[in-house]
């Protein structure tokens, strides 16, 4: 074992202030977290009026007790669309994540329509086509909770189209054996109807589920014909003569249970991977110390072994190529007894940094290890010496090496992530299975303070070509305002907000984090599914 010496002092007045600034953080976005609950709940005493569980108590009533869940892109859209960011925050409309229902791991989707009737936002339709996608990549049953006016019309132009591609999407799962539950609790009207069309299970909640491609007032309007809601998509009319439902629930509850006793009643974990047991010790060094590891303001160095030894087990790492392109990190080590490669950063990519990566990411492939990335980069290093040296070369090996990596990808945005270094630290443009974000992220094209200084550098020799003495006070100006843009559109809200990772995180919850997104890779990646050609038709 290589246990790794820490040089942190916990006494120090650094490790203080770094500490205080994180936790800030983390205190800022659990807040937004709790708005958007509180903004849902809000209108629990209308569901209970109505004999209804409120979107969130459905979720608690569906999941097993005690069980984790690990809920996605929590402020999805924030301060995009209808999220104003103050009183209407929203997080996309919708909730997902993953949890375990009967013992089985799932994905677990629920329209949150304490806030706007569950109507869909183009932001909230992204989150549940990301959430579909790891369902699909890592063979998780779905189960959907379902009760949604639809798309929201104001933003059609952004929903509409891509829409499509969630029923493809549901096609696609059931064709490769994910089976798709689906509780329809209240709406799914017009585009939300193939929901439970393209589900292989759908239960309905007598007097309230609604399943229907038109509403009675469109269904006047286009054709003159006049009826009700329930003899156009009721429970009872779906159960008995349509055959779109299989089981009708007496109430929200009693639809969960049934969802429930669904999966129970499949062999999904007896086919499933009978999967070793690992033995494995917790690290070393108390993972609570992450945050005053790591400073909030990227330009300040840390040495990211620290943030390592903290996230695997007993801190035991194996530092690959340690004397050579030291300013990227590359270890051997294991989370909860899963082997895996971690890359780091330590400063700027150079070309002795790019090769050792390329060449540890196929190593860790030919071993069928997962690769975990831990983001805090500046970019590439430039300049003569690094172009003379071929950085272009040697950067897009490591792009390379990270596209075709075909073992699981994980990425933790841990600090800046600006230029290539996105692409070549495994980027949400990478695939990573999961990628989660802490809350000091910064994602930009490049540092505001650079990207001001190029413009500006761009603009005063445009005024010198033209024979113009440059204003240079209009200069500073212009560049104070590229600064300003750009450092409200690199935080890690506008990037989360943009679904650019998968939510953001507390950094002491990244190894628990990573242990479960390792779980449901190593599951997915040895369980064998019955697929077929076209997917269950709903007969």
């Amino acid at each position: 074992m290589t246990v790794w010496r820490s040089q942190i002092d916990t006494g120090s007045d650094a490790y203080r202030q770094n500490r205080a600034e994180m936790l800030a953080l983390v205190e800022g976005f659990r807040a937004l977290e709790q708005r958007v609950r509180d903004t849902s709940n809000a209108r629990r005493p209308v569901f209970e009026k109505r004999g209804q569980l409120s979107p969130r108590d459905r979720l608690a009533h569906v999941l097993d007790r005690g069980a984790a869940f690990l809920e996605i892109s929590t402020l999805a859209g924030y301060q995009m669309h209808d999220d104003d960011g103050g009183d209407n925050i929203m997080g996309g409309g919708f909730i997902a994540g993953i949890g375990s229902i009967a013992g089985i791991r799932c994905m677990v989707t629920a329209s949150d329509s304490g806030i706007k009737g569950g109507t869909i936002a183009p932001m909230g339709l992204r989150k549940s086509l990301r959430a579909q996608e790891i369902a699909y990549r890592n063979k998780l049953p779905v189960v959907n909770l379902v009760e949604s006016g639809g798309a929201n019309l104001n933003y059609q132009a952004e929903i509409f189209v891509d829409g499509g591609r969630g029923f493809a999407n549901q096609a696609r799962m059931s064709a490769a054996g994910i089976p798709q539950i689906t509780v329809v609790h209240g709406s799914s009207t017009a585009g939300g109807a193939y929901i439970p069309g393209m589900s292989d299970y759908v239960v309905v909640v007598k007097g309230r589920a609604k399943i229907f491609l038109a509403g009675p007032p469109l269904l006047k309007s286009a054709t003159g014909e006049i009826a009700t809601d329930e003899e156009l998509g009721g429970a009872e009319m779906h159960t008995t003569v349509s055959g779109v439902a299989e089981f009708m629930a007496e109430d929200d509850a009693d639809g969960l249970r049934i969802a429930r006793e669904i999966l129970q009643r499949l062999p999904w974990n007896e086919r499933g991977p009978q999967l070793q047991k690992k033995s494995w010790q917790p690290p070393a060094y108390d993972i609570d110390e992450l945050c005053g590891i790591v400073p909030v303001d990227y330009k300040k160095p840390y040495d990211v072994r620290e943030v390592m030894a903290r996230l695997v087990d007993a801190s035991d790492l194996t530092d690959f190529k340690a004397l050579y392109g030291s300013h990227t990190v590359c270890v051997q080590a294991s989370i909860e007894g899963e082997a895996v490669g971690l890359i780091g950063n330590n400063g700027p990519i150079d070309t002795e940094g790019a090769v050792k990566a390329a060449q540890f990411i196929q190593l860790c492939d030919q071993a069928d290890m997962p690769l975990v990335f831990l983001q805090n980069t500046t970019g590439y290093m430039v300049g003569k010496e690094a172009e003379r040296g071929g950085i272009v070369k040697h950067g897009s090996k490591m792009i390379q090496a990270v596209t075709n990596a075909r073992v699981p990808k994980l990425t933790l945005h841990i600090g800046a992530s600006f230029g290539a270094g996105n692409y070549g630290m495994c980027g949400r443009a990478y695939d990573p299975r999961f990628i989660f974000a802490w809350p000091n992220n910064r994602i930009a094209v490049m540092g505001p303070e650079q990207a001001a200084g190029v413009l500006g550098i761009v603009a005063e020799e445009k005024f010198r070509r033209a024979g113009v003495e440059p204003d240079m006070a209009a200069l500073e100006k212009m560049k104070a305002k590229v600064v300003a843009k750009m450092e409200a559109e690199s935080t890690a809200y506008f990037a989360t907000a943009r679904l650019w990772d998968d939510g953001l995180i507390d950094p002491r919850d990244s190894r628990r984090v990573l242990s479960l997104c390792l779980a449901v890779c190593r599951t997915a990646d040895t369980r064998e599914t019955k697929t077929n050609a076209f997917g269950i038709a709903r007969m």
